[in-house]
């Protein structure tokens, strides 16, 4: 009998263990999700998206926009039609991208594929409806698809807008704007250019409203409601004028074919406020379709990619010559009758010819390598660093774009890197900080902070400061650097190629890569730095080309692009000759 009982009492105990643990489940483990279910069948929550701000041209041009795009979804408690019927009616309306440019050949494997596109979403369909609730059936709608879906009568659908970018010039302008990808989580976020540097002010904050309903689904009016106030993002008003940004893409392209160039960079600023009038880098990438591009695209070269300059890089050592008063023009070189022995290393001219007595002029419009080093030591290895850094080489331009880098100048110079260096070779630069030193040469000696963005519109529009970063040189000074890269252009080599009845300042470049520790002999990089006028500069623009395999050498190359462009650019400015 005993033993009759302690079986039922264990008996018992077991049960009760089981009811125990089972009524934890319930309560511990599952009772977020049953509440989350409860609240789905009594609560409604309606998310809409304001929508990010836009990106404009200073002409009031798009470059990005928002396009609406639509959530197809059901309350499948008040649904009283058919699944399967709302299934074989929604599916075929659907459009599905071909990102395979395969596929999209070939007209078998992409009508293989839309059905197999077809059958998945009509598996997801069925599945999500099964789960019960609110049913989210097709997401990524455009507006034409939304309307033939709302044309089929069918009650009880409905349409969440949200907002994807879009971009009425195509690529234009993508390495400056960007593109909005996903965080972790899934929300939007902004990645390189503009979208990623300024991803906080073109963020919207959402609109969310909260509201009991009945079983049907209807609102009560007597239930809970709570409102989450919404903030569309606040645009951004660039500098850039797309006149001007298609002129420089279109001349860009036509260049790298010309001359066979493997990569291009073109920059335009005006030296008066640092704002950036045109950028761009070829090859590029499309926004729309970044995932289908090689991430090494994503990044802005012009401001993410280092280079040495070559002798373009003279003009701001001349500039520091001339302000500390270490030569004048009118001095000759002692030193330029014949290549230059620093240590173990010999220092030759780019074409072996040699110019005794040459002068400050001469040594630009020759390019003379051995007269820099004798300008250089002039004025004294440390004084030049010193320029160098006022200048704004060695750190970053803080212009408003994501990836900006500086390679920062050597912390130990010997006498050969103060030698190298006065030519261009040995450091490192960006093109944004190569522009944007010149710059400060065309506006009288003030080195200003680039800035791509003009005005952050929102309820109240917020113009962004030019920022002015000191006076690096006197304006006597740089009026006479002026002049002398207006000899360079009018007696250097590419003097064929100036516009007509304009005074145009400049200085072309030819520096040899760097590979593996050694210069390569052959692969090159061309380039041309210079403003127009040069008397009352509307516009300083430099132009980079990589490997050119037409010519090795700026002034075949560069120069003349930058002359063609140049020509379009005073055009579009409405800036007649001055002769």
């Amino acid at each position: 009998m005993r033993s009759r009982i302690q079986t039922l009492f264990l008996l018992i105990l077991i049960i009760t263990g089981v009811i125990v643990l089972r009524l934890a489940y319930w309560q511990i483990v599952k009772g977020p999700t049953l509440r989350a279910e409860a609240r789905d069948q009594y609560s409604a929550r309606e998310v809409s998206d304001p929508g990010r701000g836009s990106i404009v041209t200073a002409d009031g041009f798009p470059l990005v926009i928002n396009r609406p795009e639509y959530a197809l979804g059901v309350y499948t408690p008040g649904f009283s039609h058919s699944y399967t019927e709302l299934i074989d009616r929604v599916v075929p309306l659907l459009s599905f991208p071909l990102d395979d440019p395969f596929i999209a050949t070939d007209t078998g494997r992409t009508l293989a594929y839309l059905e197999e596109q077809r059958q998945l979403s009509r598996s997801v369909m069925q599945t999500r409806l099964d789960k019960g609730g609110y049913a989210v059936l097709a997401s990524g709608l455009t507006e034409p698809i939304k309307n033939q879906i709302e044309a089929l009568n069918i009650p009880g659908l409905t349409f969440d807008q949200t907002f994807v970018r879009s971009y009425p010039e195509a690529s234009m302008s993508a390495h400056l704007t960007g593109f909005v990808g996903r965080d972790d989580v899934g929300s939007p976020l902004g990645y390189f250019g503009l979208e990623g540097f300024y991803d906080r002010e073109l963020s919207a904050r959402a609109r969310v409203e909260k509201q009991e309903k009945d079983g049907l689904g209807h609102p009560l009016l007597s239930g809970d409601w709570e409102l989450m106030p919404g903030r569309p993002g606040r645009s951004l008003e660039l500098y850039l004028e797309r006149g001007a940004q298609f002129l420089v893409e279109q001349e860009l392209k036509k260049g790298l074919e010309r001359y066979g160039a493997v990569s291009g960079e073109v920059i335009v600023m005006d030296p008066s406020t640092g704002g950036i009038l045109a950028m761009a880098s070829l090859p590029s990438y499309d926004q729309h379709k970044f995932h289908l591009f090689e991430t090494t695209l994503y990044k802005n070269p012009s401001i993410a990619n280092t280079y040495e300059p070559g002798s373009t890089f003279k003009v701001l050592v001349a500039a520091a010559a001339l302000n500390e008063n270490a030569v004048t023009e009118s001095d000759h070189c002692d030193q330029c009758d014949g290549p230059l022995t620093i240590g173990e290393y010999s220092i030759k001219t780019w074409d072996n010819q040699y110019r005794p007595g040459a002068t400050l002029e001469e040594i630009l419009v020759h390019s003379d390598n051995t007269g820099m080093v004798w300008l250089e030591q002039q004025l004294g290895g440390e004084k030049m660093v010193e320029y160098l850094r006022r200048f704004g080489l060695g750190s970053k331009t803080g212009i408003d774009l994501q990836e900006e880098v500086a390679s920062p100048l050597r912390s130990r110079w010997g006498d050969i890197d103060y030698a190298t260096s006065s030519f261009g070779q040995g450091i490192a630069v960006t093109s944004i900080q190569m522009v944007t030193a010149v710059s400060a040469i065309a506006n009288g000696g003030t080195l200003l902070e680039p800035h791509v963005v003009k005005n952050v519109l929102g309820d109240t529009p917020i113009p962004l400061p030019i920022k002015n970063k000191g006076q690096v040189i006197t304006p006597e000074t740089a009026k006479r650097v002026s002049d002398l890269m207006v000899a360079a252009v009018e007696k250097g080599e590419a003097k064929w190629a100036i516009p007509k009845g304009y005074r145009i300042a400049g200085k072309t470049g030819t520096a040899q890569i760097a590979v593996s520790g050694h210069y390569d002999a052959e692969k090159t990089i061309a380039s041309f730095v210079g403003f127009a006028p040069a008397e009352k500069p509307r516009f300083v623009m430099l132009i980079k080309l990589r490997e050119p395999s037409s010519s090795q050498w700026g002034s075949e190359t560069a120069a003349p692009l930058w002359f063609r462009l140049a020509t379009k650019l005073l055009l579009h400015y409405n800036i007649a000759p001055s002769n």
